[in-house]
């Protein structure tokens, strides 16, 4: 609807009087606003005060779908509803839903040519399967199962709609270095957990329906591990319920394999196997209430370009008797983006509001599969996900990593520069304009071992090509344990980090173009 002209009259001699509107949400001048007026904002006092209450035994260590949690959830809640700060849904409604279940292991049987072998002896499956029996005749063994600059056993092989076979470890050279680097050391192709991550994400990306990993040692692991949480009682893990079945992964034993192909295990290269493999998997399943809190600031100019800032409200709930309180993992993220929330909401309450809108995200399940932010970007983004212009994940950003004690002043950037390169050069132009942090991008390397990129929420931003920077302070002696307490926080620093995620945030809402996104997600 258009302004009449008495009304835009008395708005431009208003403007021209340097008067301004404190309610609104739009940039009532043409000069740069100088975001360290709200930045400054952001305080150790008041970081510290809210995690004490956040990251306390009351919240009995916000573990998924428990009271604990749902404290959390209402705590943050109603810190933004004290704000002002709306919610993208309906009304009150600051909770989105997230549907999950606790699925015990499943029970499976697999007949190789009409013969049977054992669960937990020669087969057991390593990840969520639903009750289901199929049979298939499309094998494919792939070797190691790798594809690399240097080294691919996928070359001339289709295993689209297929079963892929693999075996453990990497080719190595006559000399003994790794095939893939050339290097003596351990690479993430070698062994371990790691390995097996890494090759089920090129098996699914090739379009495989399950994969079929020989190792002794890791079967005997898993199988010790899962009877004994089925003896105990403890059975299951967290899934999406709405989210389709993903690749069925197994780990399978050697005499497995020879059943499928005598010589399957010295075998020179790729091939397709003649045999029938019929699977008999049988898994129960209980339904977990848990959601996201969901709060937002909608942009002036642009406000169906969002950025979303994120960080997990979960962590590991009470164990043995212990609570798990975790104040860095990730009590300091939530708390922070809080505070930066509380900061941007300063800044429209006094007419410089983002150009573009502003969602803060906090998720649950992180600490069981990234499950809060899977279901928010593959199963019900509240925004669509062509419009989301960047991800900005903190995880951890409280403590100081043992390797850098006496140099305090930095922060872990992964993920910058895998996307788009002005998302990186962005964020190192605030951070020498604004905070003058150590940037450090040692575990940005693709070949890191530790798979950080791959462990936190901005992961599901990113692998639908949406720009992410995950901040992060590195793992210390009290991670993933009880004693992860609130006097155990730098203060000083989480405030630093926190500053600095605004600056950035606020640079990216408010740049005159979009940054763009110009590498390939797959291949950064």
């Amino acid at each position: 609807m258009k302004k009449s002209l008495f009304l835009s009259s008395v708005m431009i001699i208003a403007l021209s009087c340097g008067s301004s509107q404190k309610n609104s949400s739009t940039t009532t001048s043409s000069q740069p606003v100088d975001p360290t007026e709200y930045g400054t904002t952001i305080t150790s006092a008041e970081l510290k005060e809210m995690l004490y209450e956040f990251a306390s035994d009351e919240f009995a260590g916000r573990e998924t779908g428990q009271p604990g949690q749902k404290l959390a959830v209402e705590y943050l809640k109603q810190h933004y509803v004290s704000l002002g700060i709306a919610s993208p849904l309906k009304g009150d409604n600051y909770f989105q839903k997230v549907n999950l279940a606790n699925q015990k292991t499943p029970v499976t049987q697999v007949s190789i040519n009409g013969t049977t072998f054992e669960n937990f002896k020669d087969i057991v499956s390593s990840g969520s399967a639903k009750t289901q029996t199929f049979s298939v005749n499309d094998i494919v063994y792939a070797g190691y199962g790798i594809e690399d600059e240097a080294y691919s056993d996928y070359k001339n092989i289709d295993v689209k709609g297929k079963v892929v076979i693999i075996k453990t470890g990497e080719p190595k050279n006559a000399d003994g270095t790794f095939v893939t680097t050339g290097k003596t050391e351990a690479t993430k192709w070698s062994a371990g957990r790691q390995a097996t991550a890494f090759k089920r994400d090129v098996a699914v990306n090739k379009g495989a329906i399950a994969i079929l990993t020989v190792d002794n040692a890791q079967l005997t692991q898993y199988a010790t591990f899962i009877e004994g949480r089925i003896k105990s009682g403890r059975d299951g893990r967290i899934v999406l319920t709405d989210k389709p079945d993903g690749i069925k992964q197994f780990i399978v034993s050697e005499n497995f394999a020879k059943a499928i192909h005598p010589d399957l295990l010295s075998l020179d290269s790729s091939k397709k196997i003649d045999a029938k493999l019929t699977f008999n998997i049988t898994s129960e399943a209980e339904a977990i209430d848990s959601e996201n809190v969901v709060a937002y600031i909608k942009g002036s100019e642009k406000p169906d370009e969002i950025i979303v800032i994120s960080a997990h409200l979960d962590h590991e709930g009470i164990k043995d008797g212990e609570i798990y309180n975790g104040a860095d993992d990730d009590g300091s993220g939530s708390v922070a983006i809080l505070e930066i929330a509380e900061a941007f909401k300063k800044a429209a309450d006094a007419g410089h509001g983002p150009k573009r809108s502003i969602l803060f995200l906090h998720v649950t399940a992180e600490e069981k599969g990234l499950l809060g932010s899977s279901y928010y970007t593959d199963i019900s983004p509240i925004f669509p996900l062509e419009n989301t212009v960047a991800n900005l994940n903190i995880d951890m950003i409280g403590r100081i990593d043992p390797k850098r004690v006496g140099d305090r002043n930095y922060v872990y950037l992964i993920g910058s520069d895998k996307l788009s390169t002005e998302l990186h050069n962005l964020s190192e132009e605030v951070n020498s304009k604004y905070a003058n942090i150590v940037l450090d991008y040692k575990y940005n390397d693709e070949n890191d071992p530790n798979r950080y990129y791959y462990r936190s929420d901005h992961y599901n931003f990113a692998k639908n090509n949406i720009p992410v920077i995950f901040y992060f302070n590195g793992t210390h002696d009290d991670y993933h344990k009880s004693t992860d307490t609130v006097e155990k926080i730098e203060y000083d620093l989480l405030e630093n980090r926190t500053r600095l995620v605004f600056y950035t945030a606020w640079e990216l809402a408010n740049r005159p173009s979009r940054i763009m996104v110009d590498k390939d997600k797959l291949n950064p």
